[in-house]
């Protein structure tokens, strides 16, 4: 039974009318009383038919079958290692032979060849063109650039062992004597084969070894015979074709050794009767040649030898296959031309001739050309020598290098190359002498300079590097070209040595200003003098150098100029800060800003108010300076206009400023303050003006100016200054050992005494300041002092020559020492050797006393030096030591001692695993244990004393176990920073052992505090532990489950607020677990806390129990417009009759059917408010509805057509449905996209 399905006219017609237009043979005749089936109405596209399809099936509605095309082109690409490579010189890659070989193959064959270096130096060879031309020319290209070879020799598996031999000790000497890589397979390996790869002559070698090993190995017979070398090509037969067919012939194995190895004996293996058989062939063969033949030497050039051998020595096969005659060539590393024939005598002959032709085939012309020329005749990538070939492909050329000469020379098989070669080698060269300051210059920027003058005379240019420090230039190229990149280098250079560079110093605050927003008013400057170079530097370098570079004149004139810029910033830079009370800052600033813009514009000055939070009084102008002082003058004026205040100016000496105003303003602040907050300027430091100004009310202005005088006064008496001129050298013999001697003079004199800094211009002058009484006293006695170091006198000491190394070791630091803290005092000892005890001193006389003292202290010390040892756990001297060692440090300096640690024992390690263990064992001082200190004795007894406090301790502290993990902390957080607050080590045992014990280690004052520390964690972890607990209450409430969602309310709403205001966690039961018991709610928190949140919970479920639930039934087609958009509509309904409202969900039994829950009064307002609004929008939707249907037009076909009818389609098989030819999702319209289908009253669901 067919199936039908029913499509549009629309459809019908126009595929109909297709069809005709097509006039397909076996198409249906169009007649309205035959239902087409649906694939004889829609024919399937072609498919690629099945192999066995035959030519005479008959041809679908759509056409021939569509053949597959092949493509024509193919690509293969194949690796030659490093080792096979014929031409390794990897400098010239592109341009030596391999490129010359490929570019001969490619002319020859069609095919296109790339050549790549691997990273392993191996060549990748990618070879592209139709398919013979690409097997011709890998072929071509593995003859001609790939030198390795293997080959496989096959000997029975039992053999293979004494092919290996003892230890392997046979194959490694068979590799390394043939050099080739030999394989062999492993035990397992059923294969009998043995790879050789190698070259040729080594796989020949290798083969014929492991063939007289097997051989030798063979049960069957083994015939050796010794015959003389010039007879084996006679036996062998051209390309070995008559010893094959004897060995066919007989069944006999015979090895022949190559030419190149230097054996006569060749091996016959095999059955006795075939071994003898073929042994009686090879003598008689031997005979008769030996009988027959005889020889003829003659000189052939060396160089013409490889043309005689041929390829792979294919010429001597060729000549032995036509003649009869042997050719016995001379090996490649001898010197000798003496080529042998050996034949027949009326075949010598013609071989001969042969000889001499092969010889004379090839004309050699050699071009000799300097070394700098080589890579122009090469080209760039081989551009030029691939011209020669690709011209004259019949010529190949060859580069060898000469050593000696440094020159190469080409071989060519035709002379008339030469003319052309001689083209090419026609270029110069010159060379110039160019300071190496210039170079980067003659490049450019990224190599713009030099990159144009090569491109625009096509010239190569060299400029050697740095590191070179060499100025010769090398120009090469056209000779042409090289004269004039010449000129112009040489002409760059007269420029750059015309050019001077000259340094402004500029502050660097003033270098934005300079540069302007986005570089504009430096740009100016440039524009001005384009050919000086301005650099500023980084603003990280905090430099105030700008460098201008260019010609001598440009440069000074733009140093003129931005001089003159320069001056006009400083100038403009002026700053002035006038003190103006707060509450007249609103009268300056005036109404809009009027006041202070004014004075602004008529003065040309930027002037800066407080802000009104501050407490400054200060206004700050800048600009000019007289444009400063008048906006000031006129700022003043305001105040005075607004307030009865006064100004008066005092005259202080200028000397006294700074005392006066006190350490940061103390002084002259106390002052304003006592005196009403007047104002006191002082003049800027370096003006040399003596007058300070008081400005304020007048009463406190009088009274803070009298302050002001007292203060001075008593600042002049005790301010009195002297200077005294003294030789730096000097300086610290003055001051005296730790200020010993300065001390002195100011308890005596009561003056203070004031060296100068390292940083002053002045370094004799010595400042003495105080009463004029005291001063003179102090200058009475530094002078003596002075004159007395100013008188040298020489004096000698005797000191110990075991006591000399103390003073001149570690470069003399001692005596570096002396000379810096006695004036200079030169103190030289007698050079070691002399036996001498005599020690001279020279320098000012009190100096050489001084010095001579010291030195005698310096004798006792070391005499009464004592070695004190203290016994302390090697395990404890790194943290004695400190961090880089300062905590001795400190102590060898202030108990003026040395220590000694003892060399690490490597062996301290497992003693110290067995402290750890045991720690109440015993100590016993070992050698690495001893710290030794020398010194005076008690200042030892002091440093051993300052060792042993430095020693750690470990003390044990008792905490719980279970408040371990919160001691620790998150990832050691928590003990990591309590050791480093108390700078200990705190061990916290291992969970399984489950102890209450932490060890503290450490100094024992910190190990202290540590403890302290600890306990007071423990306490708080201890308290809250205890609050856990207190919160861990919970309380457990039975709730009907379709309260649930009230009490947690929209998105969580009203439990979060229950649970923050009384601070519990309430846990609703899961919807998914059956095993739970879906009506429980569990509080957890503090008991009262729960108890609170519990009773709220049951008030708000009674207020739910009071609600009724009501159901409307509402349109539909009102649902969208009640809830509004987004539910704004419903949400807001629902809060006003605080009711719930629910809709049905799309696809509902009873879409009209609509919920309401609350109290009963609000349930029965809100269903009135619901319907009165249905009545209200269903007047809308009645006449939109009314309108859509009379807008709509009438259907062009009516309802009576019929359609297209198709049988057998597809939808209407077993399970298919039928497409909806109305959905705009079966059948979408072209250009728009596939409108959503309306779900929901709430519109489309958002993911």
């Amino acid at each position: 039974m067919s199936s039908v399905a029913v499509l549009t006219p629309e459809s019908f017609a126009e595929h109909r009318s297709g069809l005709k237009d097509q006039e397909i043979t076996g198409c249906v005749p169009e007649d309205e009383a035959y239902i087409p089936t649906y694939l004889e109405a829609f024919p399937p596209l072609p498919e690629k038919g099945a192999p066995g399809e035959k030519a005479g099936e008959p041809v679908s509605a759509w056409g021939s079958r569509i053949r597959p095309i092949k493509a024509s082109v193919i690509t293969q690409v194949f690796h030659v290692p490093l080792e096979e490579r014929r031409y390794k010189d990897n400098s010239q890659f592109g341009e030596g032979e391999e490129a010359k070989v490929c570019l001969d193959i490619m002319q020859r064959t069609g095919a296109h060849i790339e050549l790549s270096l691997a990273k392993d130096q191996g060549l990748s060879i990618m070879v592209t063109g139709k398919l013979d031309s690409v097997m011709k020319a890998r072929k071509e290209i593995v003859a001609r650039l790939q030198t390795q070879a293997s080959a496989t020799v096959a000997i029975p598996k039992e053999h293979h062992r004494f092919v290996i031999g003892k230890n392997g000790e046979k194959l490694q000497e068979l590799e390394l004597k043939t050099a080739t890589k030999i394989a062999i397979p492993r035990p397992d390996d059923p294969s009998a084969n043995i790879r050789i790869t190698g070259t040729k002559e080594g796989i020949e070698k290798a083969r014929h070894e492991i063939l007289l090993i097997s051989a030798e190995q063979d049960k069957r017979a083994v015939e050796r015979l010794s015959l003389e070398k010039a007879f084996h090509p006679f036996i062998a037969g051209a390309h070995n074709r008559l010893v094959q067919e004897l060995s066919q012939e007989t069944g006999a194995r015979i090895s022949i050794p190559p030419p190149s190895l230097p054996k006569d004996e060749i091996v016959i293996t095999g059955e006795k009767e075939a071994v003898a058989l073929a042994l009686n062939r090879i003598r008689a063969i031997y005979d008769d040649k030996k009988r027959k033949t005889t020889t003829i030497s003659v000189e052939v050039k060396k160089s013409q030898h490889k043309y005689i051998i041929g390829p792979k020595g294919n010429t001597l096969q060729e000549i032995l296959e036509t003649t009869g005659v042997s050719v016995e060539m001379p090996p490649l590393d001898s010197s000798s031309e003496t080529i042998i024939l050996r034949g027949e005598p009326d075949k010598l002959g013609p071989a001969l001739t042969q000889v001499y032709a092969k010889a004379k085939s090839v004309m050699v012309v050699e071009v000799t050309a300097p070394a700098w020329l080589h890579r122009f005749i090469i080209g760039k990538k081989g551009q030029n020598i691939g011209r020669i070939t690709q011209q004259l492909p019949r010529v190949r050329g060859e580069m060898i290098r000469n050593q000696r000469l440094n020159t190469k020379f080409f071989f060519f098989h035709k002379p008339k190359i030469c003319p052309f070669c001689l083209q090419l080698v026609r270029m110069d060269y010159t060379e110039v002498i160019i300071d190496q300051r210039f170079h980067r210059h003659l490049i450019g920027k990224n190599g713009a300079n030099i990159n144009r003058i090569k491109e625009q005379y096509k010239v190569s240019v060299r400029i050697p590097q740095d590191s070179e420090r060499s100025g010769l230039v090398r120009i090469e190229g056209d000779p042409k070209g090289v004269q004039l990149a010449r000129r112009e280098l040489i002409e760059m250079v007269q420029r750059m040595e015309n050019e001077r560079t000259k340094d402004l110093i500029v502050e660097q605050k003033f270098h934005r200003t300079i540069i302007g927003q986005k570089g504009e008013k430096i740009k100016e400057v440039r524009d001005k003098f384009p050919e000086v170079i301005i650099n500023f530097p980084d603003p990280a370098q905090k430099s105030d150098i700008v460098q201008l570079r260019g010609p001598k004149n440009e440069v000074e004139k733009c140093a003129k100029f931005l001089q003159k810029i320069i001056a006009d910033l400083i100038e403009n830079s002026f700053s002035l800060s006038v003190p103006i009370f707060k509450q007249f800052h609103k009268n300056i600033i005036g109404k809009g800003g009027a006041n202070i813009k004014k004075i602004r514009e008529e003065t040309n000055t930027k002037i800066d108010l407080p802000t009104e939070n501050s407490n400054s009084e200060m206004i700050v102008i800048t600009g000019k300076k007289s444009n400063c002082e008048a906006a000031r003058d006129r700022i003043l004026a305001i105040q005075r206009e607004l307030a009865n205040i006064k100004e008066t100016e005092v005259t202080i000496p200028a000397k006294l400023h700074n005392s006066l105003i006190g350490s940061k303003g103390c002084l002259v602040r106390s002052i304003m303050e006592d005196c009403g907050g007047v104002h006191i300027h002082f003049p800027s430091e370096g003006s040399g003006s003596d007058k300070v100004t008081i400005r304020g009310p007048a009463g406190e202005v009088e009274k803070a100016k009298k302050q002001l005088l007292q203060l001075a006064e008593e600042k002049q008496v005790n301010n009195f200054t002297a200077e005294l001129q003294a030789k730096p050298e000097y300086h610290k013999f003055l001051i005296g050992r730790g200020g010993a001697n300065i001390r002195r003079v100011r308890d005596r004199t009561g003056a203070r005494i004031i060296f100068p800094s390292p940083d002053d211009t002045e370094q004799e002058l010595i400042t003495i300041v105080g009463k004029e009484e005291a001063v003179r006293q102090a200058q009475k006695e530094l002078e003596s002092l002075v004159k007395n170091l100013d008188d040298v006198v020489e004096d000698s000491m005797v000191v110990d020559i075991r006591h000399h190394r103390h003073f001149v070791c570690r470069r003399g630091q001692v005596l570096r020492e002396l000379a810096e803290e006695y004036g200079g005092v030169a103190v030289s000892f007698p050079r070691t050797g002399t036996n001498s005890q005599r020690v001279t001193l020279k320098g000012a006389k009190d100096c050489v006393e001084a010095a001579k003292k010291r030195i005698q202290e310096i004798i006792e010390d070391l005499e009464s030096q004592v070695s004190v040892e203290v016994a302390i756990p090697q395990r404890y001297h790194r943290a004695i030591m400190g961090p880089k060692g300062c905590r001795i440090q400190h102590i060898t300096r202030e108990h003026e001692v040395q220590i000694k640690f003892p060399e690490r024992d490597d062996g301290a390690a497992g003693q110290k695993q067995n402290k750890q263990e045991n720690p109440d064992a015993e100590f016993v001082p070992r050698k690495c244990d001893i710290i030794t200190i020398s010194g005076r004795a008690e200042k030892c007894e002091l440093a051993k004393a300052a060792l042993l406090a430095l020693v750690p301790i470990t003390e044990d502290v008792e905490v719980s176990y279970e408040l371990h993990r919160y001691i620790i902390g998150q990832k050691g957080s928590g003990i990591r920073k309590m050791m480093e607050e108390y700078e200990v080590n705190i061990w916290v045992p291992q969970p399984e052992k489950q102890l209450d014990v932490i060890k503290v280690t450490g100094l024992v004052a910190n190990v202290e505090r540590a403890k302290l520390g600890l306990l007071e964690r423990v306490k708080e972890l201890q308290a809250e532990q205890e609050d856990r607990a207190l919160r861990s209450f919970k309380v457990t409430m039975s709730v009907d489950p379709k309260f649930h969602p009230k009490i947690i309310g929209r998105k969580g709403a009203v439990i979060s607020q229950i649970r923050k205001d009384h601070d519990v966690s309430i846990q609703f039961p899961d919807k998914g677990d059956e095993q739970q018991v879906c009506d429980l709610i569990v509080i957890s928190g503090y008991e009262r806390n729960v108890e609170e949140a519990r009773q709220a919970i049951q008030l708000l479920v009674a207020e739910l129990q009071e609600m009724v639930s009501q159901e409307v039934h509402l349109d539909p087609r009102t649902h969208a417009r009640i809830i509004g958009a987004r539910g704004k509509a419903i949400r807001k309904l629902m809060e006003e009759f605080k009711v719930d409202i629910r809709f049905p969900q799309p696809g509902s039994d009873e879409p009209d059917k609509v919920t309401v829950m609350g109290l009963p009064e609000t349930v029965d307002n809100a269903i009135d408010h619901l319907l009165n609004l249905e009545e209200e929008y269903m007047l809308s939707v009645t006449e939109t509805e009314t309108l859509a249907a009379y807008m709509k037009p009438p259907s062009r076909y009516g309802g009576g057509a019929k359609g297209f009818v198709v049988r057998d389609a597809p939808w209407n098989a077993a399970g298919n449905k039928a497409p909806d030819m109305s959905s705009a999702e079966d059948f979408p319209t072209f250009g728009t996209g596939v409108a959503l289908k309306q779900t929901s009253v709430w519109g489309p669901k958002k993911f």
